[in-house]
């Protein structure tokens, strides 16, 4: 298994949720972190969290202000002087019908959950090509392999991020970079609650999250390992990841059960 001591990781989403729980993680295995998120407040509460506080950077940035990313990159690589490692995980979700979705939110969804990780690869992936080496992750979803109702374009973004990734293996894997698909689960955060309404409004309230449902600490745990083994697609799930292997067998049997899930 691959060492993370001394690898500079630039961790998206960084400030609450899977990102907070994956920063904490990696520190902990000896990674020097850029933490990034819209709040720079929030990231340094979590980098004084972390363990060797001043190991890490906290970078404020927001994926949908791509006209931004070329400086922040610069200010990345004139601080470490390199990105070992990129790990796309910010995002938003929704909770919304396709019939009561606005379009204008369906292109939020993808601006922040596909475009902007995708803009920032392409700003970070010219050093790693000219190095020879560099590991590119994406969190996606277990809805980007299966699509759930009332996540219509949450699951299509997730889905595309997926498809791009295999895309990106295929054409750099002689060149010397890796590149790991996450696809959590129910994974315990906040995220639902600030999920996307069909009007683009956030959701107002907790929405119920199952029993028994993986802590955001115990998928970082198997997320670092997953990278550690330079895995290339990894499903962190409960129960709820059988769904996968069954949509490989039957799909039309997961398309019943789709139709009469109960929506979270």
């Amino acid at each position: 298994m691959r060492s993370f001591s001394g690898k500079v990781v630039w961790l998206t989403g960084a400030s609450s949720g899977i990102g907070e729980a994956l920063a904490y993680e990696l520190a902990r295995r000896g990674a020097r972190l850029v933490l990034s998120a819209r709040r720079l407040d929030a990231l340094e509460a979590v980098r004084s969290r972390c363990e060797r506080p001043d190991a890490h950077l906290a970078l404020a940035l927001d994926m949908t202000a791509g006209e931004t990313f070329a400086a922040r990159v610069a200010r990345v690589h004139a601080h470490f002087g390199r990105v070992d490692m990129l790990i796309n995980n910010a995002g938003i979700t929704q909770r919304s019908l396709v019939e009561e979705t606005d379009v204008a939110v369906d292109r939020r969804l993808f601006e922040t959950d596909y475009f902007g990780p995708v803009a920032l690869i392409k700003h970070v992936l010219p050093q790693m090509l000219a190095r020879g080496e560099g590991h590119l992750v994406a969190v996606a979803s277990l809805a980007g392999l299966v699509a759930t109702p009332y996540r219509s374009s949450y699951s299509a973004a997730k889905a595309a991020l997926i498809a791009f990734h295999d895309a990106l293996r295929a054409e750099t894997a002689s060149r010397g970079l890796r590149v790991t698909v996450l696809c959590p689960g129910f994974v315990k955060t906040q995220i639902a609650d600030s999920a996307l309404t069909g009007s683009g409004r956030e959701s107002a309230g907790r929405h119920p999250q199952p029993a028994g449902i993986m802590s955001a600490e115990r998928f970082a745990r198997r997320a670092a390992d997953a990278l550690a083994r330079d895995e290339q697609l990894s499903v962190i799930a409960g129960r709820e990841g059988l769904v996968w292997w069954l949509s490989r067998l039957s799909p039309k049997l997961v398309h019943v059960a789709m139709a009469r899930a109960r929506v979270l």
